[in-house]
This record gives structure tokens, sequence and C-alpha cells, in this order.
């Protein structure tokens, strides 16, 4: 089968702020659902959602909690290496193995807030953002307040993908490896994905976070191949 492919960055992640003080959060789905209803204006009458990290979390919501008014185009999804428990991930990820990698997402989070706080002077405090190490600090701090939650925990909770799984109703592939460094047991949600026939979940020994390489011959990636194999026979 041939595909076409959309693709589309979360607000501030395409290079330049969005307008707003608030950008994405892990289970914000408006934005997705605007693009899905933008691809059926197109004239698509078969939309598959494939999602990694982060957008496989938000996919797995946007099927879950809005599955009653989903359109009917939308035949199935693939996501890979879902922090689908953002509570566990996040302490996972503030982990010293981890250490490296919150050092980065911390510096990229900061470039993010210092663009939008030149658009929003007074909104925003960053005087003392070294002393924030992880998660838990950067969403107490500034995700929670800016996007209405209590806290950290409360943002997690309201916004962590296994609690939507039970209502999915589309044919949904979750593939996480086993050797995922950012990844708890709690991400892998077997008794969740027992309970509903539409989601499948596969677990590789290998592939750390969103690396099932492995290209090939023909130059593509394991998981491009696994993602076309699952919803090219939906």
């Amino acid at each position: 089968n041939e595909w076409d492919v959309l693709a589309w960055n979360f607000r501030s992640c395409s290079g330049e702020p969005n307008r707003l003080l608030q950008s994405y959060h892990s289970g914000a789905t408006h934005d997705l659902d605007t693009v899905v209803r933008h691809a059926v204006d197109q004239g698509y009458d078969n939309i598959a959602l494939v999602g990694f990290s982060m957008g496989g979390n938000k996919t797995l919501i946007y099927l879950g909690k809005h599955a009653k008014t989903l359109p009917a185009q939308v035949s199935g999804a693939v996501v890979f290496s879902v922090p689908c428990d953002l509570t566990s991930s996040s302490l996972q990820l503030a982990k010293k193995t981890n250490a490296l990698y919150m050092k980065n997402f911390l510096v990229s989070l900061k470039e993010k807030l210092e663009a939008k706080k030149a658009l929003f002077p007074d909104a925003l405090d960053l005087s003392d953002f070294h002393r924030i190490k992880n998660f838990k600090g950067f969403d107490d701090r500034y995700t929670a307040p800016i996007n209405g939650f209590a806290n950290a925990e409360d943002y997690w909770l309201k916004s962590s993908s296994k609690f939507y799984i039970h209502g999915i109703q589309r044919p949904t592939l979750m593939i996480s490896a086993k050797d995922d460094p950012f990844l708890t047991p709690e991400c892998f949600p077997l008794d969740e994905v027992r309970a509903n026939p539409f989601v499948e979940l596969e677990a590789p020994t290998y592939g750390g976070h969103v690396g099932f390489m492995d290209a090939g011959e023909n130059g593509r990636y394991w998981s491009e191949q696994r993602a076309m194999s699952f919803l090219s026979a939906l």
C-alpha cells in the first residue's frame, strides 16, 4: 500500500514559539484532533496514526478519551516507546542513570521558556531555573500552573494514557522495548491491554527509547516496517 504522510510539530517545537503562553503537554490532544479533521476535510477516507514517545501518549489518549467522537476515517494506530504512566516514568528519568538525558531535556525546555518569556515577560520567572533538577520541579513550577493542573502529580495522573487504554475502539499496536531506559514496568500495561481486544502490546528485548533501527536492505527502519505491516492489514 502507498500512504501519504502528514507530520506535525507540537506547539513551540517547530523552531519558533506559538503565540499563546500555553504550548504543549503530554495530555493535550486538541491539536491532534485539528490535524486529523483537516485530513478528513481534504478527502482522506483512511487515516492511520503513528506516534512516538510523548506523541504516542497523546495518540492513545486521543483514541481512548474521545472514542465516541473520533472521525470514522481513523482506522487504527501504532505507537512506540510510550511513557504511558507518567508518574513512574518521570521518577525513572530523575534517577542518576538518566542524568544526561534529564540535563538535555531541561536545556531544551529552558530554551523554549526563554522564547516564551520574550512574548510574555511578566508571566514567566526563569531567575533560578538552575535549581530545577527533574521533571517534578519543572512541571510543578511551569507545566501544571500554565495548563490548569494542581501540581506535577495531578498533571501526570490526568495525562497518562495508561488510564485511557480501556476506551480505545480502533485497532492499536503498542511497541515498547524492554531495555527502554525511560520506561518502568508500569509503562507496560499488560492488564489494560488484555482487557481490550482492540489493543496489542509488543515488547521486543532491544530497541531502547525509539531506537528501532535495523534499517535493512531497503533503508527503512524496523519501526517503519512494523507500523506499515500492521496498518496495511487493517
